[in-house]
């Protein structure tokens, strides 16, 4: 058995994922928010959108259980583990993608980018070296693209056979009418899940062709340190969501707290929280992150017995880092909810609450709060693609996560000087870019949708 590490950020991971078990049980039981939902999933493009997202989450989620693999030992004698910590991730996916390189290599090359010093006949030459982790098989330029194209065609076919199978078992499960054609049963069979079943077929092809190709060649290309660029970018999605979702859990609780109150008192609380909220956002966010991390750089630099492991260190730094944007950024949010609590505070049920001796507090668990609780939803889903944007600043600019944490900040801060290579090594940059389009673009459509669909104003009854 391995001997399992438990960080910090894991922490934040499982917990999202115990919020969203939780909370789709409660819709599941409460018809009038299980309306609600079904208008966001009422459009193929946020049902995409869904499925995008909760696939990356599960890479993530893979990258959070940590863990030291057992070493072999002889009878008798106690277990002993690996001093590098693994993770699940690590342990699937990366024993079998391509090798570690010796420097750069561009996408789907067999050979390095820099030519080498090697020996051939007894003498010196500069040559480019052959790639160590791709397939011994292609030898050419020719041998390669005759092997990509085979591989591509192997992971199409086996794409082909899932979706008849797939298609064959939704048309078993589909009533048939008189003279309807299969092709028009199963068009009616998936109705209103079109986004769904594209996204889920997209992704099923894009995982066959990269089960194909990846375990033979570098589709991204490697970095300055021979690591595969693909794989880089698939453990930089941990670092997005714990970073994203651990500021919003943060977040929420000052911008609930201080918001309501503040519309709900009026007066001198009213006064008091504006002067604070105003008071944070007057001061550059950049600064208060740029000296949290140093700070915390400082502390963990004094303390080594603390935290021995990089991977301990820069799971901190990422942890508080974290924690530092969502107390300094939920002014925006408490905004909002002064706002609608003034106005709420001046309805007749309101005022009905007060007038029969209903505690403060009670009136706004129970009046206040559910009334704002789509601006709440909607806010923090937006929210997450901006502080994923975010990191990418504060990465670019070396205030963010720690160097040996993959992030897409990090990609992009390590494209900087490879942009200026001649020739460019354009593919770090790239895959960065890619990965966090699809993300943020991703949240931002599946937002848009939930804000159509729980705000009261955007929502004009027709589910479109």
């Amino acid at each position: 058995m391995p001997l399992f590490v438990f960080l910090p950020t894991d922490a934040v991971m499982w917990l999202i994922t115990a919020v969203l078990i939780a909370s789709f049980i409660y819709v599941r039981r409460s018809p009038r928010t299980r309306e609600k939902w079904s208008r966001v999933f009422s459009r193929p493009i946020p049902q995409a959108s869904c499925v995008i997202l909760l696939v990356f989450f599960v890479l993530g989620l893979a990258d959070s259980i940590h863990f030291r693999p057992q070493l072999a030992s002889a009878p008798g004698e106690s277990p002993a583990y690996s001093a590098s910590t693994v993770s699940l991730l690590d342990s699937t996916v990366g024993n079998w993608i391509a090798g570690r390189e010796r420097s750069y290599s561009s996408p789907f090359a067999i050979t390095e980018f820099d030519k080498t010093s090697a020996l051939v006949d007894g003498k010196p030459f500069r040559i480019f070296a052959h790639l160590k982790g791709i397939t011994p098989d292609a030898k050419t330029a020719s041998d390669r693209n005759r092997d990509v194209a085979l591989r591509a065609l192997a992971a199409l076919s086996v794409w082909a056979l899932v979706s008849a199978a797939a298609a064959a078992l939704i048309l078993s499960r589909t009533p048939a009418v008189p003279g309807e054609k299969r092709s028009a049963r199963l068009r009616r069979a998936i109705r209103g899940r079109g986004g769904f079943a594209a996204a889920a077929s997209g992704l099923i092809l894009a995982a066959l062709l990269l089960l194909f190709l990846w375990s033979a060649y570098h589709p991204f290309g490697t970095d300055k340190t021979g690591n595969d660029v693909l794989y880089q970018a698939v453990k930089s999605l941990r670092t997005a969501f714990v970073l994203g979702s651990l500021s919003t859990i943060t977040m929420l609780p000052f911008a609930v707290f201080f918001g309501i109150a503040a519309g709900f008192f009026r007066g001198w609380v009213d006064d008091v929280v504006q002067y604070l909220y105003t008071t944070i956002s007057s001061i550059p966010s950049v600064l208060l992150i740029a000296a949290t991390a140093l700070m915390i750089q400082v502390f963990i630099d004094q303390h080594p017995l603390l935290l021995p492991t990089s991977l301990e260190r820069g799971d901190a730094k990422l942890f508080f880092i974290a924690a530092i944007i969502g107390v300094t950024g939920w002014a925006s949010l408490a905004r909002l909810l002064r706002a609608e609590t003034m106005k709420l505070s001046g309805l007749d049920f309101i005022t009905a609450a007060r007038a029969c001796g209903t505690p403060s507090g009670v009136i706004m668990r129970r009046h206040i709060l559910p009334n704002v609780l789509h601006i709440i939803l909607i806010v923090s889903v937006i929210g997450f693609s901006d502080i994923v944007l975010y990191e990418a600043v504060l990465s670019y600019i070396g205030v963010g996560v720690d160097p040996s944490m993959n992030s897409f900040g990090s990609m992009i801060n390590a494209a900087r000087n490879e942009m200026s290579r001649t020739p460019t090594v354009w593919w770090n940059l790239f895959a960065a870019f890619i990965f966090m389009v699809a993300v943020v673009l991703s949240a931002n459509l599946f937002a848009s949708a939930v804000r159509d669909a729980f705000d009261p104003r955007s929502y004009s009854g027709s589910g479109k």
